[in-house]
């Protein structure tokens, strides 16, 4: 059975099923012939011989008394053979039922007590099954003669006969409604899982387009749902990576080409002055720290995304983060001459990993201060409203377009890709945030507009005083 393919176990189940009804109506058929038919003959011939004997109880077996029985047994439908002596019964019933003498040492002790003995089985001579009794008459003096009973049954397609049309009218509408039946489920089953089957060997090509169209509720139309889901995700997981390789590429390309080139050019002493020289040098080790920082992002992204992943959570001051982590900015600010207005809430505490939150802290505030205006102000917000810490910070740069929004955190998506060379960017900030974010249960969000500017907010879950996170 393990190496039957599942079709051929529904087949078997329904050919099974046909046998089993087949059998079913073939045991039926014989327990309305045992029990109805056979059982209403014995009770009538129980009735009849006890009848019969009771009217010459202490009486005597005479002539006109035998042919009374006799008489009885042309206008009735029982075979009726009256004895004086059980020696003289096989000359009236000269046949074997089922290959043994009728009367027997058992019966014969039965009879004596003035019990009736039953005896049913087949007469090879009659060809058929009989079923009789033989019933003892008392007589003053004690028995006086024997009373024989017995009826040739008849065959079970006898008994039917009347019947067996109907039967195999019914039988055959059945068949045929429960051949039909098994014809649309046999469809309705495994056509979807024969699509099922084709469908998965093109997606184990690469292919992800295709889905299979069903307004099925049941447990197939679950598994086709959730099929089409499964190929739509890999499609965008393929399109995703596609995306990634070629960003991937993008990114490695320019560094390993300046990297390249004025390593042959030094290699070659192509250039004018030491001074140059020098400029080459500067020029790979800025490609080389960015290559550095893009490896480094991308690992730490890929540990972040990992479902085996967990945070060192604990109580945190987060504004104490906060302000620690704007205090790395100041040379950088001071550089940019950039002001920061503040606007900080103390003693509020998370439940979360602080090393996590302070990256989190220091990836906007550089996104912040990358892309402001020079001489511009960035705004920073930490503030608890209602269940929940709320982080703003907002600064008065570029904006950006609503098109690019939704897109903000994606893997090496810039909304700028004109300043990738002086920012230093790898894209990867934001992705790193957000993921940051959801594993603290979080929520990220960011709007960009022109009376406004572009503002990053960031909600974390609130812990009371008690420790209870709420």
């Amino acid at each position: 059975m393990r190496n039957l393919t599942f079709n051929r176990k529904i087949l078997l189940i329904f050919i099974f099923s046909i046998g089993f009804s087949v059998l079913f109506s073939f045991l039926f058929i014989h327990y309305l012939y045992s029990k109805l038919y056979v059982s209403s003959i014995e009770e009538s011939i129980i009735h009849q011989g006890k009848r019969t004997a009771s009217h010459y109880h202490y009486g005597e077996l005479s002539e006109e008394i035998i042919k009374k029985i006799q008489w009885y047994n042309v206008v009735s439908e029982f075979k009726i053979i009256v004895v004086d002596n059980l020696d003289d019964l096989p000359s009236y019933f000269p046949y074997k039922v089922n290959y043994e003498n009728l009367i027997n040492s058992h019966d014969q002790s039965e009879l004596e007590q003035g019990k009736y003995v039953m005896k049913e089985g087949f007469v090879d001579e009659l060809n058929r099954e009989i079923l009789g009794a033989i019933f003892p008459i008392k007589g003053t003096m004690g028995l006086i003669g024997f009373i024989y009973i017995y009826v040739p049954l008849e065959a079970i397609q006898d008994v039917f006969k009347e019947s067996i049309p109907i039967l195999l009218v019914v039988g055959s509408l059945f068949f045929c409604t429960f051949f039909l039946i098994i014809t649309l489920v046999w469809k309705s089953i495994f056509k979807p899982i024969k699509d099922l089957q084709r469908l998965s060997e093109k997606v184990s090509m690469g292919n992800y387009s295709n889905i299979i169209q069903t307004n099925r509720q049941d447990e197939i139309g679950q598994l086709i749902k959730a099929f089409n889901k499964m190929c739509l995700s890999l499609g965008q997981m393929e399109e995703r990576k596609k995306e990634f390789t070629t960003n991937i590429v993008h990114e490695l390309r320019t560094p390993l080409t300046y990297i390249g080139g004025y390593t042959e050019a030094l290699k070659q002493k192509i250039y004018t002055s030491s001074e140059e020289a020098n400029n080459y040098l500067t020029t790979i080790q800025k490609e080389t720290e960015r290559l550095s920082k893009l490896i480094n992002d991308l690992v730490d992204l890929n540990y972040l995304q990992d479902n085996s992943y967990s945070t060192n959570m604990q109580p945190i001051a987060i504004a104490q983060v906060l302000l620690d982590t704007i205090d790395f900015f100041e040379i950088l600010l001071r550089e940019s001459n950039l002001q920061v207005k503040l606007s900080i809430e103390e003693d509020l505490i998370i439940f979360g990993d602080s090393q996590r939150i302070h990256q989190v802290f220091y990836n906007v505030i550089d996104n912040a201060i990358k892309y402001s205006l020079p001489s511009g102000i960035i705004l920073i917000k930490l503030k608890k409203i209602n269940k929940v810490i709320q982080f703003q910070i907002t600064n008065g740069g570029m904006i950006i377009p609503k098109e690019d929004i939704e897109r903000i955190g994606e893997r090496f998506f810039r909304t700028d890709k004109a300043r990738n060379r002086i920012t230093g960017g790898t894209g990867l900030g934001l992705s790193i945030v957000k993921e940051i974010v959801r594993l603290h249960e979080g929520k990220f969000t960011i709007s960009s507009l022109q009376s406004t500017g572009t503002t990053v907010t960031i909600q974390l879950p609130y812990l009371n005083i008690e420790g209870v996170e709420n």
